[in-house]
């Protein structure tokens, strides 16, 4: 077997002490650059990271996960990466995530990093060789090139799109075209190259040799292609977003939840359980759920992200549904459910929750948040009760950095600031995702609210002193001391992977009971319902005369 650590002795390895924790974790996502900045230059980094390991100690996770923090050119916030063994040196050096993982591991914490294996960064030595090679050449067999359409190759090959907009093709000087399915300075992997495939096996042991407890796996969807000649066209000419594709039969698409993509899996799997303990993976696939089960499997990555969750509205029957639907496939596979609100790529869902069912996410940024307007405090309230729900439901739950604060989306940003490459992208269509990013605030004072010495890299407004941790910390009520104790209590009351539904459920209440009868009672309605008997453990707000008010959960104990 492969020694955890055999070049860093001294770096324990405290997952060993229960292989299956992923199965009931709660993991909180670190987007590195807006966590905190330990020198002062306006990014965040891994040793601002590392002094901030306490706050999600005392929060009470499992284990954090480590948004890219790879060299990179910061074309997709980190998601280009140009070295998947190393660090950026704007945000540290090998030793310091070394010295990040160490104290990770002594404060109890398990760490997750993102592995990012759609694409490279188009500033990645491999696809600099592909540019200097010919066409036809083995340089270019690792990334997908091919001849343009037309009289004399100035067309696509395709009619395939970029998530992020536009053509998913770009020309080179030479006349052929290479495939990015997000940014152009993303160039898609070929991932029927045998040197591709050797190379990732490669970047799994390295950092699973320094400790990494487990891996988040980026667009796990997109890796396996269809690149048969002649290409297909999708016969699509608008395509804006990864939920908005054409009709395919399953696993047939041209580039999305092929069913080769296990085969990746499958061989990883082999790698990751050389380990001990094995290493945990989880899967960013947007799919449907019983084709996302598939990536889950335990010969496979194990977990999925459950974005099903993330997307219902805030509907007693339409989260019944999807609660029962995901935790009926996550047992088919032989997985655990995964639940997860809010995350880089999405609107915060302090705000989200209260947009009227239908409402154009993108018009509502592009309005500065102003249409509809919305009551923030309605909003924290009802994130409240969704995460201790959320918090409540058997399997995993992957928290967002700030939602322990309260956060709502910057829906303001102004456009000069954006730096989301969907904004120029889409030619100024779609705002993106800056709002969900902006830098957390440590403090209520400062230029940049505690984050770092200086400024931040996008602008925070000034209703963040309100949220920072330094307002929240002791408060009675507060957001930040509402997730302490719904952790503190979960890790004492959640077992096993089973709920069981009340028969007699209000509408508009979510009601069921878990192990030794711990109860939990989400009223999403418009009016107060009757409070269940027993010894109240916790509720998201008051509850009044004996009736739990709208948009509150409680757990309480027969």
């Amino acid at each position: 077997m492969t020694d955890p650590n055999p070049d860093r002795p001294d770096l324990p390895d405290l997952s060993s002490r229960d292989p299956n924790w992923w199965r009931q974790a709660v993991v909180y996502q670190v987007y590195p650059r807006s966590f905190a900045d330990a020198d002062g230059d306006g990014l965040g980094d891994l040793r601002g990271v590392t002094r901030r390991l306490n706050h999600l100690a005392a929060l009470g996770v499992d284990a954090l996960w480590l948004s890219p923090f790879y060299p990179s050119e910061l074309a997709d916030g980190g998601y280009d990466v140009a070295d998947y063994r190393d660090v950026d040196p704007r945000l540290g050096t090998l030793d310091d995530f070394d010295a990040l993982a160490a104290e990770a591991h002594r404060l109890g914490l398990k760490v997750i990093v993102d592995l990012v294996p759609n694409h490279t960064s188009h500033q990645h030595p491999w696809f600099r060789e592909a540019l200097a090679a010919p066409p036809g050449s083995p340089a270019r067999d690792r990334y997908v090139f091919r001849d343009g359409g037309g009289t004399h190759g100035e067309l696509p090959p395709t009619d395939w799109q970029s998530v992020f907009g536009g053509s998913a093709w770009k020309r080179v000087p030479d006349g052929q075209w290479y495939l990015h399915l997000f940014a152009p300075e993303q160039p898609d992997l070929n991932w029927a190259n045998e040197e591709v495939r050797a190379d990732f096996r490669t970047t799994l042991r390295f950092w699973s040799d320094r400790g990494v407890d487990g891996f988040r796996v980026d667009v796990a969807h997109a890796l396996a292609k269809d690149l048969d000649e002649p290409l297909r066209d999708l016969g699509a000419p608008e395509l804006s977003s990864e939920d908005s594709l054409p009709e395919f039969p399953p696993g047939a698409h041209p580039f999305f939840d092929r069913d080769e993509v296990h085969e990746i899996y499958r061989d990883w799997r082999k790698i990751l359980d050389a380990y001990r303990p094995p290493r945990m993976a989880v899967a960013e696939a947007w799919v449907p759920g019983a084709r996302r089960a598939r990536y889950a499997r335990p010969d496979e990555l194990g977990q999925a992200f459950n974005f099903e969750y993330l997307q219902a509205g805030w509907d007693a029957d339409e989260l019944r549904r999807v609660i029962v639907d995901s935790l009926a496939t996550a047992k088919e596979a032989g997985a655990s459910a995964t639940w997860v609100l809010s995350n880089h790529d999405v609107v915060r869902h302090t705000s989200r929750l209260l947009l009227p069912p239908g409402t154009d996410t993108n018009a509502w940024l592009l309005s500065g948040g102003h249409a509809p307007a919305i009551d923030a405090a309605r909003g924290l309230r009802r994130a409240r009760a969704a995460t201790l729900l959320m918090l409540a439901l058997p399997g995993s739950s992957y928290l967002y950095q700030g939602e322990e604060l309260g956060l709502p989306e910057v829906a303001d940003l102004p456009f000069e600031v954006l730096q989301d490459p969907i904004w120029d992208q889409t030619g100024h269509v779609r705002k993106g995702r800056d709002g969900c990013r902006v830098p957390l605030p440590w403090t209520s004072t400062g230029e940049s609210y505690g984050f770092g010495a200086g400024g931040a890299w996008l602008p925070q407004p000034e209703s963040f002193a309100g949220y920072a941790v330094d307002a929240q910390d002791g408060v009675e009520g507060s957001t930040l001391e509402l997730y302490r104790t719904a952790l503190r209590l979960r890790r004492k009351l959640l077992e096993g992977e089973t709920l069981t539904w009340a028969a007699d459920s209000p509408p508009g209440v979510l009601d069921f009971t878990r192990h030794d009868g711990w109860r939990c009672v989400a009223n999403l309605s418009e009016r107060a319902v009757p409070l269940p008997p027993g010894e109240v453990l916790l509720t998201s707000r008051p509850s009044r005369d004996g009736r739990l008010g709208p948009d509150t959960t409680v757990w309480l104990i027969p």
